[in-house]
């Protein structure tokens, strides 16, 4: 199989992707349409507008044939993980990793931070036993078994065994209708006792089959060169194929009997997750393989991450902040709470009004509040997943919009009160980006002057060092805030 690096966002034309797939024309437009198929890869105009630009608007995208040999367009993936197609192994950086073209250290751990946020947001789907075949997850399967097998071992099933003087319970009644029985003082004395014990049966069909499975992804994923990405050891545990047990739909009727007799939970997970694998019995190779590890939403993974790294505390109660609350609010509100929610008024038949307060209103991604010299620091942060261009001498391109900006200036505005009146005076705003670099980078600040003269503060920037985020996200850390200096 061939595996190779592309990253996000990145504009490619059609020869490109050809050097990339290593095959024919043909073949490259059947790929780009299966990728197109898939939502990963989009088409925009080729401009040169659009080849300096670093993120991909929808208004900008292109709903066209792929036709061979055409250089009408450029295409961009979007999406951040691994991607499997006709033997071809995609793996998808991130947008901000610009300079290394063979980021393997740094993929490998955004797997493991993509792996860590799919626990909760449930954005790698291993299947879904309700649609058609196309939406089973090959290569999650395989990863989620492999896991499951270093962290819980292969399938167990027990049997009962009679020993005779054994260790185990004793069988009172076939001891004594099976034994010879000495008689000394009217007591019966046995020589010989028929025990019983459980033990785990080496031999069981479920058992074989789970490491038969085991061993076929671990050779499958070593081949495409993904054993190491996903951090995993190989497995060889088994030299069986499947053909071993049977055909295919005797595996699944085996299956479906064992998961009828199983209420362990981890048990029956294992045995679903194998009947999918037998079911839609196909390897990373085969041309109709299409499967993907990863997300195209990767903002929203890099919100979470700030939020969790910058301790963010919308959702903690008034009364559990780092401050003295004042009278008048209520120790169990929440700090997002205190955001105001549009009030929609209208009109009664009599002509009086009436309101109607509206469920939602304005979201910070997170607001942190802690102690700094004494006296507390109110952070409204806003983690963005761009690729901002704010050099000297060069066109500004890459920055969040003005939506973003204005929002920015409304949070403030919405806590101005509580500000306020628990004596805060050092408030800050501030945008995050990730950066492929080392260190905290200072880019600058925006501005709107109009807001300025409300006693509104500018919008710093940061830029974070990607890895050093992820490695506290990992280790459920919190990372100084006084790094930053705001």
């Amino acid at each position: 199989m061939i595996s190779k690096f592309v990253r996000e966002q990145k504009r490619y034309n059609q020869s490109e992707l050809q050097d990339i797939f290593q095959c024919s024309e043909e073949k490259t437009v059947d790929i780009i349409k299966r990728l197109k198929e898939f939502g990963v890869l989009k088409a925009v105009k080729a401009t040169d507008s659009q080849k300096n630009m670093s993120d991909l608007l929808e208004e900008d995208i292109e709903v066209a044939d792929v036709e061979i040999g055409e250089n009408e367009y450029l295409y961009v993936f979007t999406f951040v993980g691994v991607i499997t197609v006709w033997g071809c192994v995609l793996k998808c950086c991130p947008k901000y990793i610009l300079t290394n073209n063979d980021p393997l250290t740094e993929l490998k751990t955004i797997i493991k931070v993509l792996e860590k946020y799919n626990a909760k947001e449930q954005i790698i789907r291993m299947y879904n036993d309700n649609s058609e075949s196309s939406a089973f997850n090959l290569l999650a399967v395989m990863i989620f078994l492999l896991h499951d097998y270093y962290e819980n071992g292969a399938y167990t099933n027990t049997k009962d065994i009679i020993e005779t003087n054994g260790s185990g319970e004793i069988l009172w009644d076939k001891t004594i209708n099976e034994t010879f029985t000495y008689l000394s003082n009217n007591r019966p004395y046995y020589i010989e006792l028929f025990t019983q014990k459980r033990i785990n049966d080496d031999f069981d069909y479920f058992k074989r089959l789970h490491e038969s499975i085991i061993s076929i992804c671990s050779r499958e994923l070593k081949d495409a060169d993904l054993l190491d990405l996903f951090d995993i050891l190989p497995v060889e545990v088994s030299d069986e194929e499947l053909d071993d047990f049977g055909e295919k739909d005797y595996i699944l009727y085996r299956i479906q009997n064992e998961l009828n007799l199983q209420f362990n939970t981890r048990k029956q997970l294992l045995l679903k997750t194998l009947y999918a694998y037998v079911a839609h019995s196909s390897t990373l190779a085969e041309i109709d393989c299409f499967t993907m590890f990863g997300t195209n939403s990767f903002n929203l993974v890099w919100e979470k991450v700030c939020a969790e790294v910058l301790d963010n505390q919308l959702q903690t109660p008034l009364g559990s902040l780092p401050i003295s609350l004042s009278d008048g609010y209520n120790p169990y509100d929440l700090l997002i709470s205190l955001i105001e929610k549009p009030k929609w008024n209208g009109y009664k038949q009599d002509g009086s009004e009436f309101q109607k307060a509206a469920r939602e209103t304005l979201v910070p991604d997170l607001v942190s509040i802690h102690k700094m010299n004494n006296s507390h620091q109110f952070i409204i942060f806003d983690a963005k997943y761009y690729n901002i261009q704010l050099e000297h001498g060069k066109e500004l391109r890459g920055q969040p919009g003005i939506g973003d900006i204005t929002k920015q200036y409304l949070y403030q505005l919405a806590y101005k009160n509580f500000v306020n009146d628990h004596g805060i005076h050092d408030v800050k705003n501030c945008f995050l980006m990730p950066t492929e670099q080392h260190s905290i980078i200072n880019k600058g600040y925006v501005n709107i002057e109009m807001l300025d003269a409300l006693g509104l503060q500018n919008i710093q920037i940061r830029q974070l060092p990607a890895e050093l985020i992820y490695s506290h996200y990992l280790a459920n850390e919190k990372m100084d805030i006084g790094l930053l200096h705001l």
